[in-house]
């Protein structure tokens, strides 16, 4: 889960209508899924991390700092479930990037060797999102399986940017492919993907963090392109630093 910088609202008041931040938040975030990462060009949603169906949570409707981004998936997933801030990680007040570990077979977890605590926390987070779902398995009329769902594409992704390490590792000064290798990542999505399987490559590590939006001025990344926990929560944002 790609950690990122909101930043202060674009205007003093809340938003009459919520929908009116989608432009400010593609533009600070990039038109990517919060949670799943992927790059979503069109339908993308304004997410409310404390469900605007729950009364509770009804003040902030309009509140900039209660929004992010969700494909229709992870949103209508996490729908009215409550959200109890101190009881999950949040890509912007939390260093999510640390928090997850991604494999080669679609699978998203908590990371090895964060405390229990911590743990428990990552775990119910993609329980919220439905990110921790199985693969939902389709072949086509030749038995090839297609990737309808964030599973079956997490795979599909990570074997393009094993292609894409495999060529850049072919022609390590080849400056114009890196480049390309990064605007490839930015068409898919899946930050945390690309990161994982570049992570020997501090290079293409850096390119990644300043090429999503958001991303370099969360703070969670060092010099090297590694991740730094805690997370400087560099919005003041409640229940941040976690991890």
């Amino acid at each position: 889960m790609r950690p990122v910088k909101r930043g202060a609202s674009p205007q003093p008041q809340d938003f009459a209508d919520y929908a009116d931040a989608k432009p400010d938040l593609i533009s600070r975030l990039g038109p990517y899924c919060s949670y799943c990462e992927r790059r979503v060009p069109t339908q993308l949603a304004v997410e409310h991390i404390q469900p605007k169906g729950l009364p509770a949570y009804a003040h902030l409707i309009g509140n900039w700092n209660n929004f992010l981004l969700g494909c229709v998936n992870c949103n209508s997933t996490k729908k009215d479930k409550d959200a109890v801030l101190a009881d999950m990680l949040l890509p912007d007040r939390d260093n999510t990037f640390f928090a997850f570990h991604y494999t080669a077979d679609g699978k998203v977890q908590a990371a090895n060797g964060i405390p229990a605590g911590l743990a428990k926390k990552a775990i119910d987070t993609l329980a919220l999102a439905g990110l921790d779902k199985k693969i939902n398995v389709a072949l086509d009329e030749n038995g090839k399986q297609i990737a309808i769902d964030r599973v079956g594409q997490r795979m599909e992704v990570w074997l393009v940017a094993e292609d894409a390490r495999s060529d850049a590792n072919s022609n390590p000064g080849n400056q114009a492919l890196r480049r390309q290798i990064v605007e490839t990542a930015k068409g898919y999505g899946f930050f945390s993907i690309w990161m994982t399987v570049f992570e020997q490559d501090a290079d293409m590590l850096n390119r990644l963090i300043d090429a999503f939006p958001g991303t370099r001025a969360s703070g969670c990344f060092n010099a090297f392109g590694r991740a730094i926990s805690p997370a400087p929560n560099p919005d003041h944002l409640a229940e941040g630093g976690k991890i």
